[in-house]
């Protein structure tokens, strides 16, 4: 039998010289032909997206609006569906740029789940707002729907009597998820009641499960809580639900972060008291400024200057009437901008007094980056008021206002906001001959970063029911390498 003879690997080198050319022997990629291989990649529109909304209401009164849209134009197909539980539709969106709505009475209103594919997926946006005229959690409440996730932070949720705070926990999967909530309070750590210790919350699939914070910690008299949400398997959709005795009621979002630096927009300009609670999560303590950015330029609020943070400790503020008459934002800071400690924060407000007192919450928000929409806006009475916050330098801003969901032509308008102040948007962009709710989409188109939210008013008898909902970027694009021909990988 023959013996093959074997080939010397420089034998192969001159074999493959011969197929891809001897220049890639010879000398290695030129800088060009890297740059453009690291420059290969593109933004290209997402394929598919998910959301999550919580219950609305445990209350047999309450109302519920609930508004979609997928901003822009697009050609192609594509579908998008917000079900409940057991599959039934509620909202069914069927092309972009155009906003959808549906209604639901009652405490049986449930969690919904939905799925975006196709040219509905990019941004594809979901608002949910309850009103409660009367009762314990009478207000209006607004929560836009979230992506689920795995880590979650909630400054600002209490134990306190008079309060009851529950986080809103949807699995939109089919295996169960597996979530653990800690509590930390002024002191630290909140010991929990006897036989809660490391308990895990199962949340079946395709369900939700509400937990009654006060039920988790021993000490049930706690008026600023840190509540942080983590999962050990799966995924969720979380949300904080609060109803104070006498005050109202509110949904309070995850804040942004942890993050050095933070900005927790659009406080109301009528705001008769603003409370700021904050955490530092990490084992430092952190040394915080504290700006309102107002309509002529950031300043720093009297007697609250700064803000020190100990670690693994909540602490509030009280801010009082911070606005005085003017929409603002507040900037957190490092006193030592080289030394940031990632942080968390949220804002109780209120507008109105005595009886007629109203309660809503802002967390800390991210950039609105590229595009960001809010859904449900409404035009009687100037319901919807938008503001828009420019950090770091002056920017360029476009606002879109869609159709309303009963018809109506889109306005667009374009603003320039100086660094470091807040501009009210008034009146905002409106839907022409519009009937029905509307979103409204935000794009940053130079400068920045901007930092935006809206309120949204609908008084009851002479209580000045709000909610506000922040502006964050929809990472409606994502990063695709694109694939690049290199016959010089044949000789590495």
């Amino acid at each position: 039998m023959k013996q093959r003879a074997l080939l010397t690997p420089a034998a192969v080198t001159l074999a493959l010289a011969a197929v891809t050319g001897l220049a890639f022997l010879t000398a290695p990629a030129s800088a060009p032909a890297v740059a453009a291989r690291q420059e290969a990649a593109s933004r290209m529109p997402v394929e598919r997206s998910l959301l999550v909304c919580p219950a609305p209401s445990s209350s047999d009164i309450a109302e519920t609006t609930y508004a979609s849209l997928t901003p822009g134009k697009a050609d192609g197909h594509g579908a998008a569906r917000l079900l409940t539980k057991d599959g039934k539709a509620v909202l069914e969106p069927k092309e972009p740029g155009k906003p959808v709505g549906a209604t639901a009475s009652g405490a049986e209103a449930p969690a919904l789940t939905g799925v975006a594919e196709g040219v509905l997926a990019p941004g594809w946006t979901a608002q949910q707002t309850t009103k409660v005229s009367v009762g314990q959690a009478r207000g209006l409440l607004g929560v836009s729907c979230t992506t689920p996730g795995t880590d979650f932070w909630f400054p600002g949720v209490s134990t306190a009597k008079g309060r009851q705070d529950y986080v809103h926990l949807t699995n939109p999967d089919d295996t169960v998820a597996e979530v653990d909530i800690a509590l930390y309070g002024p002191e630290g750590l909140v010991k929990g009641k006897p036989g809660t210790a490391d308990s895990v919350i199962a949340v079946e699939p395709r369900s939700t499960v509400k937990v009654l914070l006060s039920s988790l910690a021993q000490d049930a008299h706690l008026p600023a809580v840190t509540a942080h949400v983590t999962t050990s398997s799966g995924r969720v959709g979380a949300s904080a639900q609060i109803a104070e005795d006498g005050v109202g009621a509110d949904w309070l979002p995850a804040s942004f972060g942890p993050s050095g630096s933070l900005v927790l927009p659009g406080i109301p300009a009528d705001a008769t008291s603003v409370r700021l609670v904050a955490f530092a999560p990490g084992q430092e303590d952190a040394d915080l400024s504290l700006k309102l950015a107002g309509p002529t330029g950031p300043i720093s609020p009297a007697g609250n200057e700064q803000l020190h943070l100990k670690a693994g400790m909540t602490a509030g503020v009280d801010l009082g009437d911070v606005t005085r008459g003017e929409a603002g934002s507040l900037l957190l800071a490092p006193t030592d901008p080289k030394r940031a400690v990632p942080v968390v924060a949220a804002l109780r407000v209120v507008r109105g007094a005595g009886a007629k007192q109203e309660l809503g919450f802002i967390a800390a928000s991210g950039p609105v980056g590229a595009r960001a929409t809010v859904a449900d806006n409404r035009t009687q009475d100037r319901a919807t008021a938008p503001a828009l916050t420019a950090v770091g330098a002056d920017a360029k801003v476009r606002v879109t206002a869609s159709p309303g969901t009963e018809g109506g032509t889109p306005e667009v308008r374009e603003f320039t906001v100086k660094a470091g102040t807040t501009l009210a948007v008034t009146p905002p962009p409106a839907p022409a001959g519009g009937k029905g709710s509307y979103a409204l989409t935000v794009e940053t188109l130079s400068g920045g970063p901007v930092h935006a939210a809206r309120t949204l008013t609908l008084p009851h008898d002479g209580i000045p029911m709000f909610t506000v909902q922040t502006f964050s970027d929809d990472q409606s694009t994502v990063s695709v390498p694109k694939a690049v021909e290199d016959p010089s990988i044949l000789v590495r």
